[in-house]
């Protein structure tokens, strides 16, 4: 077999519209990634789903041929297949084609196709039982027709079968087959992988296809499937033939200095580029429906095949973070220094931040810490070595606990509120926008960048970082309040956050 190939379609592709002004979806994947082939026997599967009335679009021709390559007769290319494309683009089709090529051309014993949900299988089932019905040259060859509920499925005159099947952690136990589908499989268990996948030991041909939507957060099975098909590092791709049509998360357009800007929800080369069903099975109008239904992270994953959230709402995007990176980045004095600690009370981040000799901004993470354990001497030590102009915490950061300790070793704390903390938050995302902030690319900073979301401060109408369900972000949290300390020049008068009394610097 050949080294894979790994084709990614160009980002500024022209959008395609006919002369009503209909939007077009693109007909080649955006990631393609397929064993090298020298001939597809999903010629002939494609000629036979033609032939029981079946067309198929370029995109999914594509995909049979690829999904069928040989390079060794009788020997698929790839042992496993994937396809991630949005919902109703109609890759139910390319499974009907290579189903009824399986049972008709190949002389596949077993073929079983399972679905997350009864109904989801059931609806595959009328589908392609339809299809056969309506072609007495196939219908001829069934033996029966499987309708009872749980037992759906088509048996040929000459033993061969088609079963449906509703995913289980028992369903598929049993069996031996020689294909294997999962459809719908954005929320695939590793269970149900374990209770299926042996079905294909026994057999010298098989192959396993998984169909989906962009996978869910939950779906360790199909993110590791979607992972290998973009050749992710330490993955092995060299027998999964993968497409997947999805928007491209860096975006369309490119910035000054060339680097892509981060995808626009409603750019409608990001629509075309996921949905290859765009102006034949979905229409540009149904789209700006969900738009507007959908959150974000919902239309992102659901109808842009976006697999990684962080992509999509992610405040301050991966490129542009990794621009502001500076190794040989020093701060002079005066400097500044906040500390947070995440809701689990696991961890705690130090950050400093201040002038460099060009006037850009300077952060990074001095220290982080197990628990609270030791982060008040470490403070200490810092406070005495630099005379920083502000140490500063928020008042609703965990962290805010070690204050009175802090002040009985003579640290006095400025306390953000909930309108600093959003002025505080403001003031990063500015210099990072305008690329006045420069970091030394430190990878617990980073991390927590990917993870940083907004929430809006409903007091006061500004955003903050969100902590709730983040992942640890206090290396931001802390960095963006040692950048505002920075800033601070004058002390507000004392008041009561939360009942305890703050103490500001002057």
């Amino acid at each position: 077999m050949s080294l894979m190939n790994l084709e990614r379609s160009g980002s500024n592709a022209e959008l395609l519209r006919d002369f009503n002004g209909v939007l077009f979806g693109v007909q080649q994947p955006r990631v393609r990634s397929v064993p090298e082939w020298s001939f597809s026997s999903g010629v002939e599967a494609i000629e036979l789903a033609a032939s029981a009335g079946l067309i198929l679009d370029p995109w999914q021709e594509l995909a049979v041929l690829d999904i069928l390559a040989e390079d060794i007769p009788g020997t698929w290319n790839a042992f496993e297949a994937a396809l991630i494309v949005a919902r109703q683009n109609g890759k139910g089709s390319i499974l009907e084609a290579i189903e009824l090529a399986g049972l008709f051309l190949f002389g596949e014993k077993l073929i079983i196709h399972t679905a997350h949900e009864f109904k989801t299988a059931q609806e595959a089932y009328l589908r392609i039982k339809f299809l056969i019905q309506e072609t007495p040259a196939l219908d001829k060859q069934v033996k029966q027709y499987h309708g009872s509920h749980g037992e759906e499925g088509i048996t040929l005159k000459n033993g061969q079968r088609l079963r449906f099947l509703a995913r289980s952690k028992g369903s598929g136990r049993g069996f031996s087959c020689d294909r294997l589908i999962y459809d719908e499989a954005y929320d695939l268990p590793s269970s149900a992988v374990a209770a299926s996948l042996p079905t294909l030991s026994a057999r010298p041909n098989p192959q396993v296809i998984y169909t989906s939507s962009a996978p869910l957060d939950t779906s360790d099975t199909l993110k590791s499937v979607v992972a290998r098909g973009n050749h992710k590092e330490g993955t092995d791709w060299a027998s999964l033939a993968y497409h997947e049509y999805s928007a491209d998360p860096r975006g369309y357009d490119a910035d000054e200095h060339g680097n892509m800007i981060a995808l626009d929800l409603d750019d409608r080369r990001g629509w075309a580029h996921a949905n290859p069903g765009l102006g034949r099975r979905i229409r540009e109008p149904f789209i700006l429906k969900e738009r507007a239904a959908m959150t974000d992270i919902e239309f992102g994953r659901e109808r842009l095949g976006i697999v990684d959230d962080v992509q999509i709402n992610a405040v301050l995007k991966p490129e542009k973070w990794e621009r502001l990176r500076d190794p040989e980045s020093v701060v002079n004095d005066p400097v500044a220094f906040a500390f947070d600690t995440n809701p689990d009370r696991t961890w705690t981040s130090i950050s400093v931040a201040g002038a460099r000799a060009d006037g850009k901004i300077h952060t990074e993470l001095v220290d982080r810490l197990r628990g609270t354990g030791g982060v008040v001497d470490r403070l200490v030590g810092l406070v005495e070595d630099w005379e920083p102009k502000f140490v500063v915490v928020d008042a609703m950061s965990p962290a805010a606990s070690l204050i009175p300790e802090l002040a009985e070793r003579g640290i006095e704390v400025h306390v953000t509120n909930t309108n600093e903390y959003g002025r505080a938050c403001g003031k990063y995302f500015d210099l990072y926008d305008q690329e006045l902030l420069r970091h030394p690319g430190q990878t617990q900073l980073t991390a927590a960048t990917e993870n940083g979301t907004k929430r809006i401060l409903a007091e006061t109408g500004t955003w903050g970082w969100a902590r709730k369900d983040s992942g640890d972000i206090s290396p931001l949290v802390s960095s963006t309040l040692a950048v505002y300390g920075y800033f601070l020049t004058a002390a507000e008068p004392v008041e009561k956050v939360d009942n305890r009394v703050v103490i500001y610097r002057r």
